[in-house]
């Protein structure tokens, strides 16, 4: 009887998975933001002026969102004193969606709802707001460079023109 419990333990060991089975690779949900991650400086140009700025994008809550906090000086300029813009942009995956959104905060009181996505090449990651009738539609746009240097292009459609993009700001960024 001793034997036959034992044979049975045995065959029953046998069905499970042995402890160095590997789990399933887990998908890195950030992969295409990757290039951003660090902190960044840079110069920029085009309305309302030519400022100076930095921002930083990193992972936070344990890898379940990411953070990107910018912040930009502008000198003064025709009629118009120095001026500090801050803003605040968190991009997260709803539970159960596979799709990554973002919501923007500044300084100015804007608030933004961004569907991110990447270029065909992989080497654009691109945050496009929802069109709305009444309101303007934004798009924010950073392309990965050689040598950790990135651009970065703010554009805004008019209301009633969801695809006429115009660039505010454009400038390009290097890593620290």
């Amino acid at each position: 009887m001793r034997n036959l419990l034992c044979a049975a333990v045995a065959i029953a060991l046998l069905n499970f998975p042995a402890d160095s089975e590997e789990p399933p690779a887990r998908v890195d949900p950030w992969a295409a933001y990757r290039f951003l991650l660090g902190e960044w400086v840079g110069e920029g140009e085009g309305q309302p002026g030519q400022g100076k700025g930095q921002f930083s994008f990193a992972e936070e809550l344990q890898g379940k969102i990411l953070v990107r906090k910018n912040r930009a000086e502008y000198p003064a300029s025709a009629g118009r004193p120095a001026f500090t813009h801050e803003d605040l942009l968190i991009v997260y995956q709803e539970d159960g969606d596979k799709a990554a959104k973002a919501i923007y905060f500044d300084s100015e009181g804007h608030v933004i709802h961004y569907t991110p996505s990447t270029s065909q090449d992989g080497k654009a990651l691109i945050f496009l707001s929802d069109a709305r009738p009444a309101a303007p539609r934004y798009r924010l746009s950073y392309v990965n460079q050689e040598d950790s240097k990135a651009t970065v292009k703010f554009e805004v459609a008019p209301p009633g023109k969801p695809e006429a993009f115009k660039t505010y700001l454009q400038g390009s960024v290097r890593k620290k």
